[in-house]
């Protein structure tokens, strides 16, 4: 600090008499500098008393307020009330710029003059990031805290020093953490102006979501409905925890569509998202005889409750309803995934726990659709009520010991609405006219009994009861020689039971080997025999009605016939069953024999299976099929195989049926399906990975195949990404003429085999399939699916898709090159949800024709 003595006593308050002292201190202005400013510096700090100026050199850093502000050199004036700050030049150049922070808004620059007083600000080389948006300028005047107005000014989303590309104009008015209005601007692409202007910009920049209308996108995809204009509507920013968005779509030969979606979040509590489209078609031309309209809708609902919410109930939805063709025919919605699937599937579930009592209890209400065949099938609602096992004889605290104390109780109770209808009735009355309603009570019991030593008794008994509240009746109507059958309202109710005991055990074979990393194979043994019993209960509600000329023809039927849990169980059942389950184990020494590793164990038979089994009370073809299933896992749980069918041991006649004689050779195979599913990728191929690697980088073990559909590319996302792309990732860098590239590929192979004993046996299906990636570079990526139809010669639904990351920018190519989907998706654009719609996308989609 260099300070001379003259300096030191300047206007030093001791000097001051009492009178002067409490004269100005009565009458003088508040002071400008409101706060204690403290700063310090790496170097040297000189302070010039007389003009009341503070230099600050190297690393210099002051705090006044909420002001922060670090710069190479900064110089503070008391006189004028400001300062000023600037870098540093020497041989490695310009450093130490100015970073200056006020509050929560932070910008760096070449050089600032700020005045305390005015709270005014003159910027040169301006570079502030507000949110996403990166903006430069050459010279910035800062009128106040709110407002700031730029010359020769960038904005940018790209991070990067020399940024991918920039909107230049030479004049803004930025309002920070609100928005940026700019005058003409011009797009430039790697500092290369393009042809792209606008006459003027604006730029919202609140943290928080804001209302707005959504510019559509210009279509000229099909020519079968014209041009027109997708997407575009308007963004509500309803609240913290819910937003809207009202989007629609318009083209010139009359079709139009409409969209409502809608994103809800309340933290700790429950999340969603609902949307709901209609779209009006037309085809063709007015009067022609090729002119065709239809009328489509989809609603999607997803519905989740925290687990802290409620511990003991929980709302949960899954809601995808709507016209069957409506993905095949959407003017806008096309997603290839969803045109491969032909079921709708919806559930809205409530459950809840009584705490203190064994029950619990859930309403659901569910949709199933059939898109190919448009049959629905509804129930609104169905109720159960569960009593979990109950041991009403067991010991003091719960203590069971002998069979009786083992005896355990428990109950269930169904009930449902039940409506089967079509696309040409949904939503309308007559869906309501052949539903049906009912309600199922099970009761069973059972316990166990240690027998011989190693054998496990089981007795149970099964109680059930159900009740319905619609019936039929039928008459024969004799004008028109048929039997009519009526569906009446009323209480109908019938009961069966049946009971059964079996015997179990486990057999364990050991087989030792003493040369080789092959230590032991252990075989597994899982035989039981059981025996049940069930009343002809059918025989107690049969009814007959004529069903022709003939007085003497009689048709049976029960009231029960079309009831929704079915009808009394028919014959009587006295039958003996046998199963055999199968594994088989091995124990694999590690490979150094000095290592104190255990011994590996593997599962070389994860099960085989038979059953069948023996009806006493039949008068002939007692026995059933043989029922057979095996499964296993080889290569390091890479190859998934499994294998199961049906053995017959009778004999069939001419026309296909059953007849009470064996087969010469014991079984005939029936039926048989096998699915294999092998998963591989190039890190498998790598020496000295860690255990797990694979997994965790390429996702795919035989539990966790690729997507056989390819990545889902939705052109009516704003952003144009692939999904998860909002996740955060590290950067990625790019290692030029890189000897590997990474990928993967997963193989599904599936087959079955039929044989009715009449015709030779025929195989029903027999394909296989492939999908995968492949990583040409860390930002170039290919994804494929595809299949072969080995029995029919031909390939099956393909897709390809290929992206590029361009660090700010994405690329997506989409296309299913062949078949009633062929088709093609092309996508470039900014990532960044700011400038969502500084983007190009064509798609050419499927034919929409109706059918």
């Amino acid at each position: 600090m260099l300070l001379n003595k003259k300096d030191t006593i300047f206007k030093d308050s001791l000097l001051v008499n009492k009178k002067d002292s409490i004269s100005k201190d009565s009458l003088k202005k508040k002071e400008v500098i409101e706060d204690i400013i403290t700063h310090i510096a790496t170097d040297y700090t000189i302070q010039n008393a007389k003009n009341k100026t503070v230099i600050l050199y190297n690393e210099a850093n002051i705090t006044y307020t909420d002001i922060d502000l670090k710069s190479g050199i900064i110089v503070i004036d008391y006189k004028k009330n400001s300062l000023f700050a600037k870098g540093i030049i020497d041989s490695t150049g310009y450093k130490q710029r100015p970073v200056f922070k006020q509050g929560n808004q932070e910008s760096e620059q070449d050089s600032i003059i700020y005045n305390f007083k005015s709270k005014r600000a003159i910027i040169y080389g301006l570079k502030t990031q507000q949110g996403e948006m990166y903006t430069y300028g050459e010279k910035t005047k800062r009128e106040n805290d709110s407002t700031v107005y730029i010359r020769k000014i960038r904005f940018t989303t790209s991070d990067k020093e020399i940024p991918d590309y920039y909107i230049a104009t030479n004049k803004a008015k930025l309002v920070p953490g609100k928005k940026i209005i700019v005058g003409a601007s011009n797009l430039v692409l790697a500092d290369v102006p393009t042809p792209l202007f606008l006459p003027f910009a604006y730029f919202p920049m609140t943290e928080t979501s804001m209302s707005g209308f959504l510019i559509p996108a210009f279509d000229t995809g099909s020519s079968a409905r014209g041009i027109g204009f997708q997407n575009g509507g308007y963004y509500f920013a309803i609240s913290d925890y819910m937003d809207l968005t009202v989007l629609g779509d318009a083209y010139s030969n009359g079709s139009w569509g409409a969209r409502i979606s809608s994103n809800y979040n309340k933290r700790y509590k429950f999340n969603g998202v609902f949307s709901l489209n209609f779209e009006n078609i037309v085809n063709g031309i007015r009067g022609f005889d090729n002119f065709s309209k239809s009328n489509n809708f989809n609603i999607r609902w997803n519905h989740n409750q925290d687990s802290k919410a409620s511990p003991n109930s929980r709302f949960s939805a899954s809601v995808n309803l709507g016209s069957s063709r409506f993905f095949r025919e959407s003017l806008n919605q096309f997603n290839v995934a969803l045109t491969q699937n032909n079921t709708f599937n919806s559930s809205i579930n409530y459950s809840k726990t009584f705490v203190g009592t064994p029950f619990n209890m859930a309403v659901t209400a569910s949709h199933q659709q059939n898109t190919n065949t448009q049959s629905i099938t509804m129930t609104l609602p169905s109720l159960t009520l569960n009593m979990d096992r109950i041991y009403p004889f067991a010991g003091k605290d719960g203590v069971q010991k002998n069979p009786i104390q083992k005896m355990g109780f428990n109950y269930n109770m169904q009930g449902q609405y039940l409506i089967n209808t079509n696309d040409a009735e949904f939503f309308t009355s007559k869906m309501f006219e052949t539903a049906r309603a009912g309600i199922q009570h099970k009761t069973s019991t059972n316990t166990n009994i240690k027998a011989f030593k190693y054998f496990t008794l089981s007795p149970s008994a099964n109680y059930e009861e159900v009740w319905q509240f619609d019936y039929i009746q039928k008459d024969y109507d004799a004008t028109r020689n048929v039997v009519v059958t009526d569906t009446l309202r009323g209480f109908k109710s019938f009961r069966e039971y049946n009971i059964g005991v079996s015997l179990a055990t486990n057999i364990y074979g050991n087989f030792s080997f003493k040369k080789g990393r092959l230590k032991a194979i252990r075989h597994t043994l899982r035989p039981s025999i059981s025996y049940s019993y069930r009343p002809d209960f059918r025989d107690n509600y049969i009814q007959k009605v004529q069903q022709s000329v003939n007085p003497l023809d009689f048709q049976e039927y029960t009231v029960f016939d079309q009831g929704i849990y079915g009808t009394p169980s028919s014959g009587l059942s006295n039958s003996i069953g046998i199963s055999l389950n199968n594994v088989l184990e091995a124990k694999l020494a590690p490979k150094d024999a000095d290592s104190e590793k255990e011994d590996e164990k593997i599962m070389l038979l994860n099960n085989l299976n038979f059953s069948s089994s023996y009806n006493i009370a039949a008068d002939s073809l007692r026995w059933s099929n043989v029922s057979f299933s095996a499964g296993t896992r080889l290569f390091k749980d890479k190859l998934a195989l499994n294998l199961s069918g049906s053995l017959d041991p009778y004999q069939v006649n001419e026309t296909g049926q059953r007849i009470n004689k064996f087969n010469p050779s014991i079984f005939r195979l029936t039926n048989a399906n096998m699915t294999m599913n092998y998963s591989i990728s190039s890190t498998d191929f790598e020496k000295n990975k860690k255990k797990g690697e694979t997994e965790s980088k390429s996702g795919n073990g035989a539990n966790n195949p690729t997507d056989t559909m390819g990545a889902d590319i939705d052109p009516t996302n704003r952003f144009g990404r692939q999904n998860k792309t909002n996740e955060k990732k590290e950067p990625v860098e790019t290692e030029l003429y890189k000897a590997k590239i990474p990928w993967t590929l997963s193989l599904v192979y599936a087959a079955n085999y039929t044989n009715n004993g009449v015709e030779p046996g025929v195989i029903g299906v027999h394909t296989v399939g492939f999908s995968g990636n492949i990583e040409l570079t860390p930002k170039w990526k290919i994804g494929y699916s595809s299949g072969y139809d080995i029995k029919n010669g031909a390939f099956s639904f393909s897709r390809f898709n290929f992206s590029r990351d361009l660090d700010s920018w994405q690329f997506n190519f989409n296309w299913v090159p062949f078949g009633a989907n062929s088709s093609y998706t092309f996508f470039i654009g900014v990532k960044s949800s700011m400038l969502a719609d500084l983007k190009w996308d064509k798609n050419k989609p499927p034919d929409r024709r109706l059918f």
